[in-house]
Order: C-alpha cells, then sequence, then structure tokens
C-alpha cells in the first residue's frame, strides 16, 4: 500500500533521514519507533507529503507522491503529534470544513462525517466548541479527520501522548479496529503499545533503520541465549554450579532475590524438564520456574544506546523537529 525508497533529508551539512526504505502492506499495523531526534518525524512528515525528501521516493497504492500528489494524498490519513484544530469551530462543523477540503460532496461528507463521530466516539460532543474540549477529545477529533475520507493508509504520530489511562485504553481500541480495515503506520514512545497493537515494528537511530521485524523476530536476532528463571527454597551452594552442568546450558547466574537463578541455554533445547527432573533428584523445592523473555524495551536499549556526537546524521535540531501549534483560547469549560 505504501514504499519508501531511499528517503534522505538534508538541511545544509546536516542529514536528519539517511536512506531509509520500507514498505507497508494492506492490513498492516507497523510501529516506528526510536529515540528523539532519530528522525521519525522527518521520515513521517516526508512520507505524507509535508516535507519533499532531498532525494528518494515514496508510493501510495501505487501514486507517487511527488508526480502525482492528490491521489496518493486521498489515500492517506494523518494524526500528527500536536493536533491543531480550529478553536472555535464546533467538531461537526470542523469536520464539515475538513470534508470540504478533502473535495468530498455532499452525500459523501454527510456519510463520512457520520462515521467518524460514531467510531471516534465524538457523536456526544458534537455540537461542542472544540476550545472546550479535554485533550482525549481533542485526540479523537484529530483521528476523526484523519480517517474522514476514508484512507487506505493512516499515519499515527504519538496519538496516545497526554492522556490519562482511560483515555489511551480508548484510542487502543479504535486503532486495532481501525488496523483491521486499514495500513496503519504507528509512530510512538510507549513500547508496551508497540507490543500490543503491531504487526511489525522498525526502530529508528541516527537517521537510518537499524532493525525491523515482528517483536518476536526482533528478539530471536537481537537478544542472545533464551533462558529460564528459577527460584528455589532454601538452595544450595551447589544450585549454581548444579544448574550450569545441565546439557544445553551456556551460563547459570544469581538473581536479585535469594534462591534465584537465570540458566541461558542453546536455542534448539528446552531447559525446563531438565531443571525439573534435577530439582526432583536432588530434592530442592522449585517455587518458581518461567521462561525469561526480552522485552521491547530491551531490545530497543540495546539497538539505541551509545555516545552520540554531535552533527551525527539523525540528530534532528529541536527547532527543526518541533512540530508549530497555533495558540489555543483560554477555556472556561472541559468535557472529560
Amino acid at each position: 500500500m505504501i514504499e519508501a525508497q531511499n528517503l534522505t533529508r538534508r538541511y545544509g551539512d546536516f542529514t536528519a533521514v539517511r536512506d531509509i526504505s520500507f514498505s507497508l502492506a494492506d492490513g498492516e499495523i507497523v510501529g516506528m519507533l526510536g529515540p528523539n531526534g532519530a528522525g521519525k518525524t522527518t521520515t513521517i512528515r516526508m512520507i505524507t507529503g509535508f516535507l519533499p525528501p532531498t532525494s528518494g521516493r515514496v508510493t501510495v497504492a501505487g501514486k507517487d507522491l511527488v508526480d502525482a500528489p492528490h491521489a496518493a494524498r486521498r489515500q492517506l490519513g494523518y494524526l500528527p503529534e500536536n493536533v491543531a484544530l480550529y478553536n472555535e469551530m464546533r467538531v461537526e462543523e470542523y469536520l464539515a470544513y475538513r470534508a470540504r477540503l478533502e473535495g468530498l460532496g455532499r452525500a459523501e461528507a454527510r456519510e463520512g462525517i457520520g462515521q467518524a463521530l460514531e467510531r471516534c466516539l465524538l457523536s456526544d460532543v458534537r455540537r461542542q466548541i472544540i476550545g472546550t474540549l479535554s485533550k482525549g477529545y481533542r485526540q479523537r477529533v484529530g483521528l476523526a479527520t484523519a480517517i474522514l475520507h476514508k484512507p487506505g493508509v493512516l499515519v499515527l504520530d504519538e496519538p496516545t501522548v497526554g492522556l490519562d489511562p482511560k483515555q489511551i485504553i480508548a484510542i487502543r481500541e479504535l486503532i486495532r479496529e481501525l488496523g483491521r480495515e486499514r495500513t496503519l503506520l504507528l509512530s510512538t514512545h510507549i513500547l508496551p503499545e508497540v507490543e500490543l497493537l503491531c504487526n511489525r515494528v522498525m526502530i529508528i537511530d541516527r537517521g537510518r533503520i537499524v532493525a525491523e521485524g515482528t517483536p518476536e523476530s526482533l528478539r530471536e536476532t537481537q537478544v542472545g541465549n533464551p533462558a529460564v528463571r528459577i527460584l528455589l527454597k532454601d538452595a544450595p551452594a551447589e544450585a549454581g554450579e548444579a544448574l550450569a552442568a545441565l546439557p544445553g546450558v551456556t551460563s547459570a547466574r544469581a538473581g536479585s532475590l535469594a534462591g534465584a537463578w537465570i540458566v541461558e541455554h542453546e536455542r534448539s533445547i528446552d531447559l525446563r524438564e531438565a531443571v525439573f527432573r534435577e530439582a526432583v533428584q536432588r530434592g530442592w523445592v522449585l517455587l518458581e520456574m518461567g521462561r525469561e523473555r526480552a522485552t521491547l524495551e530491551d531490545i530497543f536499549v540495546r539497538l539505541t544506546t551509545h555516545d552520540v556526537a554531535a552533527g551525527t546524521a539523525g540528530e534532528m535540531p529541536a527547532a527543526l523537529e518541533v512540530p508549530v501549534e497555533p495558540v489555543e483560547p483560554a477555556a472556561e469549560e472541559t468535557v472529560q
């Protein structure tokens, strides 16, 4: 549905994004991760047509974003991190205005607005002035705007930033539902959110893609040997040595709790049965045993932790990375 080929963006001598290529298939939910200044927002702006690449090419549903910008953008829905809304307009009025900008006919706009209000749970505030809405509702208005023209691709930049836990759950459920019908690219700093929602993950660092794959495949390729976590009651002194001697074990180290051990082993075996039999034979009381799984956070930190030198590709200067949002009038009433 969307394909980026060798995207590069330079600002003078500074390279924010360097030779990035990726593709998103129909019905995929793909997470884009990266530390601040890695080039995520610059990449998103290029693939949504808000920023021309220095070099490279983006196609959406087979339409080139430069050669056929209107046809390509018709297939795109974009929710930026900071949603710029007209605060003096009512929700339904604003959506009607955006429908006209999208070139929707009267009947098409009426249908799109009704569906967007319903799906984004905005029906109760459809006549509310936008400036009086809470952050959660404003985020929903932005998402309603993104799906108004029924695009084939949705690009969401930090869609749950600044929301309370209840609002986050509601937005996540909506994203999951929308992802069943269209291609979705999600940029976020909330790593558990990526594991909950995404089929595939791209990790960007210093303007390059440093890892790509499913969360499970990244665990297999980016982390060392698998491990089993064991907790023994009144563990004897020789427990570590006995565990290390089991077939296929590569290392055994004491955990943070008394009687806890982390036992790494070869990928080709399941160590749990051998540990159980060893415990029975030696008379150990086995309180706990389970696989030690690397989290996406472990992988992210491993790939993006380094000493950053000034001027390295992907380190976006703050003035270039922060989007501008219009000044909002003070609100006397807030809908929660």
